[in-house]
């Protein structure tokens, strides 16, 4: 017998059964949507389309919305850390893994504009342990110009992630168990 601790079986994403947080949901150009954008049936943050190809790299269609506009025509740059953290987890959401974000260092390398069709790319760069590193970037669609770009820690995490945090919310709370 070894002395090391049980290991902990990691959420897989899955696109039937139950509604049980990991289950990912599409719209109908193949982005997958969290909670509040599958009330809408589409990304509120301008993710049109995503494909993951035979490189493991996830490319998306994006476009900033005007309702994120921070400067004339300039995306916010709260939209353009959102966007990066989507894509870098997608990046593995794709591939069936669940993760949640550790760390994301966004650089911002051109003012990234509003209403113009821009082309994210993520992938996985290495892996240590639970922890996966993805970079990510945003490049004007057309041209090849890196308009901001993100490394991220992502982190597997267990199928009751959830369950755990709803817990823990009501251990801050102070509700009963």
């Amino acid at each position: 017998m070894s002395d090391c601790a049980p290991v902990e079986t990691l959420g897989r994403i899955h696109s039937d059964g139950p509604d049980d947080g990991l289950r990912a949901v599409r719209s109908s150009t193949g982005v997958v949507l969290c909670g509040s954008c599958q009330r809408l049936s589409r990304c509120r943050l301008g993710m049109h389309r995503e494909t993951l190809g035979a490189d493991g790299v996830v490319v998306s269609e994006i476009e900033c919305p005007r309702d994120n506009e921070g400067g004339p025509n300039v995306a916010h740059g709260g939209w353009t850390a959102g966007i990066l953290d989507e894509m870098v987890g997608h990046a593995l959401l794709l591939r069936g893994e669940f993760v949640v974000t550790g760390t994301l260092q966004v650089k911002f390398v051109k003012p990234v504009p509003v209403e113009r069709p821009l082309i994210g790319r993520a992938w996985e760069v290495g892996r240590e342990g639970r922890r996966v590193f993805v970079h990510a970037e945003i490049v004007l669609a057309g041209h090849d110009i890196v308009v901001a770009s993100a490394e991220a820690i992502m982190v597997r995490r267990p199928a009751d992630h959830f369950a755990r945090h709803e817990e823990w919310l009501k251990s801050v709370n102070g509700e009963a168990q």
